[in-house]
């Protein structure tokens, strides 16, 4: 997969869900703080976000605010509006409007859930709010999204449960693709992942690492994957990236790592190889630098929390 996808895949804990919502003012909401990415999504109205560290953002027809760290936020009708407690950004459950009365707001709004302990720099160096405003001819791809996603919610039929999902998925790859894309509106982004993501040079060492991190990579056959030599690339992966290039390779291994674990019981050592260790004990000594466990027993905590009811 390309960089962005295995950011994303890598964070995953469980399947996202959502709802449309409908609503008459005055009408406020808070959200506490979860372990994942919140999205609202305005079909037909506006309403303000009020994010906890961020000044507030309003929210006219088309617009997307991404809340990617799952941090504590309200929604409402206007900024003067008092806010009640909600569980999650799925949970809004609101009364319908009587009969005749068509609703002020329309949203879609849901939660996906991440572990936010191991974030991927990409996604842990977002703003608070993703903010994509609605403009004439602005990313075609995600406002056909949006349409097939709250089709769907509004008329649910056979497939939907498998639909939903996808389109939510979707939604927010398309949504962390615009915002990127937005960065670099005006020339090539100076500095970050959006820099490093548009840079050829830094974008193919890292495409590189995410295809093979089980490779015997060195910073000099990075350094060739993208065309430089090896000072030079080691100094603009650093800068771009927030790390040598040897110290994301480990994390990245580290990172793929945990998600085999997670995923079946393959042998310990299988999974050593798969990311490019040929001894067992040297991955096991890495892997518990990173998460502060073995191997083993971060499976047999992992499937324990997984069976969890």
């Amino acid at each position: 997969m390309d960089v962005l996808s295995d950011a994303v895949t890598a964070m995953r804990t469980g399947r996202p869900h959502s709802s449309r919502t409908r609503w008459n003012a005055p009408w406020g909401v808070r959200f506490a703080p979860f372990a994942g990415a919140g999205f609202h999504v305005v079909l037909q109205g506006s309403c303000w976000v009020f994010p906890q560290r961020a000044e507030p953002v309003r929210l006219g027809v088309g617009d997307v605010a991404l809340l990617p760290h799952g941090t504590s936020h309200g929604l409402a009708d206007g900024p003067a509006t008092p806010l009640r407690e909600a569980a999650d950004p799925g949970s809004l459950q609101p009364a319908p409007p009587p009969d005749g009365v068509p609703a002020a707001t329309v949203l879609l709004c849901g939660a996906y859930l991440l572990d936010q302990d191991r974030r991927h720099p990409l996604l842990a160096e977002l703003p608070e709010v993703v903010h994509l405003s609605s403009r004439v001819g602005a990313h075609p791809e995600l406002r056909a999204v949006i349409e097939l996603l709250g089709a769907e919610l509004d008329r649910p039929r056979e497939g939907s449960a498998a639909v939903v999902p996808a389109l939510l998925d979707t939604l927010l790859l398309y949504t962390l693709r615009a915002w990127h894309d937005e960065q670099n509106v005006g020339g090539r982004p100076s500095q970050g992942w959006p820099a490093a993501l548009h840079d050829p040079a830094v974008g193919a060492a890292l495409r590189a690492i995410h295809q093979n991190p089980g490779r015997a990579w060195t910073v000099q056959s990075l350094a060739a994957v993208a065309g430089l030599s090896r000072s030079p690339f080691a100094r603009r992966f650093t800068a771009l990236v927030g790390s040598p290039p040897l110290a994301y390779l480990t994390w990245w291994r580290m990172t793929t790592a945990a998600g085999l674990l997670r995923a079946d019981d393959r042998p310990v050592q299988r999974v050593a190889e798969q990311v490019g260790y040929v001894s067992e004990f040297a991955f096991a000594k890495a892997f518990k630098r990173a998460y502060g466990t073995s191997p083993g027993r971060y499976r047999r905590q992992e499937n324990t929390a997984t069976r969890a009811p």
